[in-house]
């Protein structure tokens, strides 16, 4: 039975800032996301890591997408990278993105990249063996899929963030075989690749490695649209990017993010509010709990 995740146990996961804290105290992330097609999902993913305080975010990615995202977000850092014909991150750019990630403390790989032959290239290439915590996301978990295989960081955990159908993607399933049997799936695929799985929806599955297994306990409808999963994978990822450990990263994001959707909903209502609204009610979160 799926342990709930609660208020209590994901502020614990929080410690409050010494005076003192600066910058370089709350991680380094490199988010490799967006495309000319999918520019907001960088844009949101990259916000979602600002907000929850890491230190250092540094978009990777096409010029259109870093364009937009300097005019929004001029918290960010850039890596600007070369595009590929469908408009995504050219594959001939592993080397350089690797080299970022490679003085970074977590990567994210995938929101709005785009379901290609580039973006699946990128992953083969750029991305196993990684020497930080890895948060794949969206298309880079469609790539894995195409790949038969998740690539693995070298000495650090790997967090997957599917909805069902990537998940139905991964395992060979349909989704609502995956549906169907949520909890005893996540926890046997976490198993058996040796990472935590979140697996998203109403009661989001957060499942761990070593067995564990959590049930989120807030979100709700006003989430269900696009956008909502770049918000979280950003949040994850800049957690993780901070060091928490994955499991406790996993579990504070997606309470954390149904939360803020939660109030969000009474103020806007399900229809009205948008993903990116969940970052002021986010705030006012953490200012509650002196964080």
């Amino acid at each position: 039975m799926a342990q709930p995740i609660t208020e209590e146990l994901v502020f614990k996961a929080l410690p409050a800032r010494a005076a003192e804290a600066h910058k370089g105290r709350f991680g380094r992330l490199v988010c490799a996301a967006g495309s000319s097609a999918y520019r907001g999902a960088a844009l949101l993913a990259a916000e979602g890591a600002l907000r929850v305080g890491a230190g250092i975010v540094t978009l990777a990615s096409v010029e259109p997408v870093v364009a937009a995202a300097a005019a929004r977000l001029p918290e960010c850092t850039f890596l600007p990278l070369g595009m590929s014909g469908d408009g995504g991150i050219g594959s001939g750019e592993a080397a350089r993105l690797r080299a970022a990630a490679d003085s970074a403390t977590a990567l994210l790989f995938g929101p709005g990249l785009g379901n290609t032959a580039d973006t699946a290239a990128l992953l083969r290439a750029a991305v196993p063996g990684v020497g930080c915590p890895l948060v794949l996301d969206a298309d880079g978990l469609n790539a894995a899929a195409a790949l038969g295989r998740l690539p693995k960081p070298d000495g650090a955990p790997l967090v997957i963030t599917p909805h069902p159908g990537e998940m139905a993607r991964l395992c060979g399933l349909s989704a609502a075989a995956v549906n169907a049997d949520r909890q005893a799936l996540a926890a046997r695929f976490a198993r058996a690749w040796g990472c935590v799985v979140v697996l998203k929806g109403h009661g989001t599955i957060v499942a761990g490695p070593g067995g564990e297994v959590y049930r989120n306990t807030t979100g709700g409808p006003g989430l269900a649209r696009g956008g909502s999963g770049d918000a979280l994978a950003g949040m994850l990822a800049g957690l993780l990017a901070q060091g928490l450990d994955a499991l406790s990263a996993a579990i504070a994001a997606v309470w954390l993010h149904g939360a803020a959707a939660d109030a969000c909903a009474a103020k806007r209502g399900s229809y009205g509010m948008l993903p990116h609204d969940l970052f002021s009610e986010l705030g006012a979160l953490f200012a509650r709990h002196g964080r």
